[in-house]
Formats: structure tokens, sequence, C-alpha cells
């Protein structure tokens, strides 16, 4: 099979939220409402189109999974803050999961969000997974989640070199994700 990067077209959203909801479906960690946030996050200022990316069967055309990176920001203190992007979620299909789909997701989502000048991403995930993209706990640089999750869970990676170097706070995500 060959598979085709691409960014997500309004008449995929339908079809894209199904799969979304499908690959949670039956996620240990999950509250099955992953697809209803990125419908949320879709419409929200932290929206960036290009970052949302799907990955298709290049022979039929099919949507096998979905990526999504959106803005956040990490306080500095002070009343300053630092512009990152929160990699959530990444989804593919269940018949379609570990074949590499979202890892080829994940390393085209990241190089583009490199290329538009972003600096940073955070992650909440397997701690298992995302390190072999380069993520590393957050903690590391005294990044940490708005709500109690396990350290080794909530993850960062620079884009940019020493990027997060004076990134110590708090993660202030749009109020979309608590809704």
């Amino acid at each position: 099979m060959n598979l085709k990067i691409r960014q997500e077209q309004v008449d995929d959203y339908d079809l894209t939220e199904m799969i979304v909801k499908n690959a949670f479906a039956n996620a240990e960690h999950s509250d099955q409402k992953e697809h209803l946030l990125v419908s949320r996050i879709r419409k929200s200022k932290g929206f960036i189109p290009k970052l949302s990316l799907v990955a298709t069967n290049e022979d039929n055309n099919e949507i096998l999974g979905h990526i999504l990176l959106s803005k956040v920001k990490i306080s500095k203190g002070d009343n300053e803050w630092i512009e990152s992007l929160s990699l959530a979620p990444v989804s593919v299909l269940p018949e379609y999961q570990n074949k590499g789909i979202g890892g080829l997701l994940i390393t085209e989502a990241l190089k583009e969000a490199k290329e538009l000048g972003y600096h940073s991403v955070v992650v909440l995930g397997h701690p298992e997974y995302y390190p072999k993209f380069g993520f590393k706990k957050a903690s590391l640089w005294g990044i940490k989640a708005p709500f109690e999750v396990p350290d080794e869970t909530f993850m960062a990676k620079e884009l940019s070199e020493n990027a997060l170097n004076n990134a110590s706070g708090v993660v202030e995500y749009p109020s979309v994700f608590f809704e």
C-alpha cells in the first residue's frame, strides 16, 4: 500500500471525525470524545489548517489516519508566554494501526510545523511511543500540564535548538480542550 500525507480539506471533516472516533473507541485511556475535540479545535483561534493532516491510501484515496497540531502557550512567568503547539490527537483506523501510519503522520506534521516557523510541540501520550520522535519529559524544561498527569506522559519536543530553554511554567491550552 502506498501512502500519501496531505492537508485535510473541509470536505474531509465528517470522515476524519469518524476515523478519530473509531481509532479511540477501545482505547484504554480515552473518554471516547476525541472526535469532538477535533471539531472544536477546528473552530478555534488555535486551529492551523496546514497542520491538520490526513494519511491516504494512494491507490484509492481512502483516508486511513489523521493528525492535528494546534496552538498553545507556555508560561515563562511574569505574564510572558512562548507560543508552542499541541499534538492532539493522532488517529489511525483500527484495522490499519501498528503499520507505521501514525508515525508517518507525526513525522510529517513535525516537519511541516518546523517549516511554518513553529519552535516546539507538547504532547500527552504514551511514554514508550513519542520519544521515538524526539519527545522528552516536559518537566526537563520545567514545563507542566495544567492538569494532573504522570510526569512521563507529558512530553515536549524542540523543533529549533534551545526553543524551550526559557520556558518553565504551565501550558495554557485553549478552552476548547476543556469543554
